[in-house]
């Protein structure tokens, strides 16, 4: 396990915690992998509940940029795939998810939220979704599932940050509470995950989300396959 991520087990719960702390924990490509490993491993050792939080003043950074320039477009292209695979594992788990939130979050940070069952956020909790400014279809059905096209389209179009009382309004998030409920809400959420068998919760969020990873896939590969992406990042960051 990467010193990126810390993995804690107990019994029927998991919990990984983003550990990157001076750098807002933001998604640098080891620490996907061992995202990836844990929640592959999670699928096989019993969790009910997965629990996601990150170390530090913020939850996710998003996509970590840290040297972009020395990486070959195939290079980035193959990064954000390995996102969205881990997206993907996380949304359609076959056991409970919650995130717990705090800091501000960006992307591919906020595209992690989305993805979990539970989405708790601390008051204060701001997210910006800027993918498209540098042409990447990312989590975007993920997104439209939790809040509607509507939203969807306003958050991802004007790219614009939000903060925690309008994410609970429009269900990109569930609860607001402060880090001290944290714990009590996740041995809440491991009773309730754990009120159905195995094969019964699987069954249960198997029916009831949307299996879009085929066309969620293709649609995120072409975006990242157009030529020019380093450029289109560049000129994204040169205006942030």
């Amino acid at each position: 396990m990467s010193d990126e991520l810390i993995r804690k087990h107990d019994g029927n719960l998991t919990r990984l915690t983003l550990h990157r702390p001076t750098k807002a924990n933001a998604l640098s490509a080891t620490l996907v992998e061992a995202l990836l490993d844990a929640v592959d491993y999670a699928y096989t050792d019993g969790t009910r509940l997965l629990v996601l939080e990150g170390a530090g003043n913020h939850f996710c950074a998003g996509f970590d940029f840290n040297g972009y320039q020395e990486q070959s477009e195939g290079d980035l292209a193959l990064r954000f795939i390995r996102i969205e695979t881990l997206l993907q594992a996380i949304h359609h788990a076959p056991f409970e998810t919650l995130a717990l939130a705090h800091g501000r979050i960006f992307g591919a940070g906020a595209d992690l939220v989305a993805a979990c069952g539970q989405r708790i956020a601390a008051p204060g909790t701001s997210f910006r979704m800027p993918g498209l400014r540098f042409g990447v279809v990312l989590g975007t059905r993920h997104l439209t599932h939790r809040v509607g096209a509507d939203h969807a389209r306003s958050i991802l179009g004007e790219s614009r940050a939000f903060g925690s009382d309008e994410a609970l309004s429009i269900n990109f998030i569930t609860t607001i509470a402060e880090a001290a409920q944290w714990n009590d809400i996740v041995q809440s959420a491991l009773a309730h995950a754990t009120a159905l068998t195995p094969a019964a919760a699987a069954a249960l969020y198997r029916q009831t989300t949307p299996d879009t990873r085929a066309e969620d896939m293709t649609a995120l590969a072409r975006s990242v396959s157009v030529p020019g992406i380093k450029e289109r990042i560049r000129l994204y960051r040169n205006d942030t």
